[in-house]
């Protein structure tokens, strides 16, 4: 291929605004303490924010979530050290979910943050700190990725945390250096009415390999609602590995946004987790793009929704170089009202030849008030590719409910089960136990209300 392919972006399109738009200012973020390139990057963002309109169901990629409930106006940024009058974190979520250590952690809180890093990796070069530090630090690293991987036109939610991030998080592995322990960071947002604009940067040179786990979390509070919008740049470099778990347990009363994308170079590999059990509404794009010739993805997806949730997750496979692979699966099940979204578009660029592409996504819907919408999609412009995609939306199977009563297992609980066995292969997918048993409490907490 003579030139990289442009990857055609879901756009906005015709609307009529929301009354009410947010009531954040650029003068709050010290942009005379940063460095130049920081200062110009979020000067643009926020241009590009101030330009938008917060999406209504007119826009293509919006239509399945509605915004009319959010209360834009009624949010507040956290003030410096703000945490240390909010709830505390359990200790369980800052534990190993991917090993018995951490190589490194890196604890994101409403006006701060903690890190710790192995010194034995900073020996090696290895730089795993806070979004603030990196820009006062780590300039140079942050030009290698920030804004090349997501850009703040992309969205009203992709500009918001560009222009005003106040938490994030650097990661940055040299060439050649594997990381053996596993990092971890945690985004913990507490306190009602709160704006956690949060912007995660990784970026893996060559031959580099990591595991790298992401939480963001929070108390289910009653009263006002809170705000998360976060952006996620991922870089894989030459023959890089990068095992990125990714796991979302927002209380009840978060409006969740997301733009995340990882770019894999020639030969490099990504292993992709997501799971979401949290927020009152999310909606998430997730994009992976294969650049290089021989780079490959794979991408595995656990939702468990119950009362009014509403989760949207809006998914690219970008194959833009040739003999490149990708391969997702998604998987959720559905309580109470709530709804789920997955729409998953899998492209071939010109010339992208010798590809393997594969989608699916799963659900199983376990109420009369819930629902389910699945929409894959292949855009294809090359001849010799290999594509396949999938979705199912269904209900317990009775034929199975049957076979277990006949082996005396109470029906309550052989539907439980059921639901257990059709999550297995996700699980499967996933390596870490930790994170596995993370996934399975979450199914015996939700399915603690259910009655059959």
């Amino acid at each position: 291929m003579t030139a990289m392919p442009q990857v055609v972006i879901r756009k906005k399109g015709s609307q009529g605004p929301i009354a009410q738009d947010f009531a954040f200012h650029l003068d709050g973020t010290n942009l005379s303490k940063t460095s130049e390139f920081v200062a110009a990057y979020r000067q643009n963002a926020w241009k590009v924010y101030e330009s938008l309109s917060i999406p209504t169901t007119k826009e293509e990629a919006w239509r399945r979530t509605d915004l009319s409930n959010l209360n834009p106006g009624n949010f507040k940024l956290p003030e410096v050290d703000q945490y240390k009058s909010l709830d505390k974190i359990p200790e369980k979520l800052l534990q190993p979910l991917t090993g018995e250590t951490h190589g490194g952690q890196v604890v994101l809180m409403a006006g701060g943050a903690k890190t710790i890093l192995d010194p034995a990796l900073t020996a090696q070069g290895v730089i795993f700190t806070d979004l603030s530090t990196a820009e006062k630090n780590h300039p140079d690293i942050l030009k290698k990725v920030m804004g090349k991987v997501v850009q703040p036109s992309e969205g009203k939610f992709a500009a918001l945390p560009a222009a005003l991030a106040q938490n994030g998080v650097l990661l940055y592995v040299p060439r050649g250096v594997v990381v053996e322990q596993p990092v971890h960071s945690l985004l913990w947002g507490p306190g009602a009415g709160l704006a956690y604009l949060s912007h995660i940067l990784v970026y893996l040179e060559e031959d580099a390999a990591v595991t790298y786990v992401h939480e963001a979390a929070s108390p289910t509070q009653e009263g006002e609602q809170k705000l998360h919008a976060g952006l996620v740049e991922l870089y894989v470099g030459p023959r890089a590995q990068l095992r990125w778990v990714e796991l979302q347990s927002w209380g009840e009363n978060v409006w969740n946004f997301s733009h995340e994308r990882v770019k894999v170079a020639e030969d490099g590999n990504i292993d992709w987790v997501f799971g979401a059990v949290g927020s009152h509404v999310t909606k998430n794009f997730s994009d992976l793009e294969l650049t290089g010739s021989g780079s490959s993805g794979r991408m595995s997806g656990f939702y468990f929704t119950d009362r009014d949730q509403h989760l949207d997750h809006d998914t690219q496979q970008n194959h833009l170089a040739p003999h490149t692979t990708s391969d997702l699966l998604f998987k959720g099940a559905l309580l109470g009202k709530s709804r789920s979204v997955w729409q998953g578009m899998i492209y071939v660029a010109p010339g992208a030849d010798k590809i393997d592409g594969f989608q699916a996504n799963r659900n199983l819907v376990l109420s009369e008030g819930a629902r389910a919408d699945s929409i894959p999609g292949l855009e294809i412009l090359a001849d010799d590719v290999r594509c396949s995609h999938g979705a199912t939306v269904g209900r317990i199977d009775q034929d199975q409910v049957f076979y277990l009563l006949s082996r005396g297992i109470p029906g309550i609980e052989a539907e439980r089960l059921i639901v257990e066995g059709f999550f297995d292969p996700i699980m499967q997918r996933i390596p870490f136990e930790g994170v596995r048993q993370r996934f399975q409490n979450a199914i015996h907490n939700k399915m603690e209300s259910y009655q059959g």
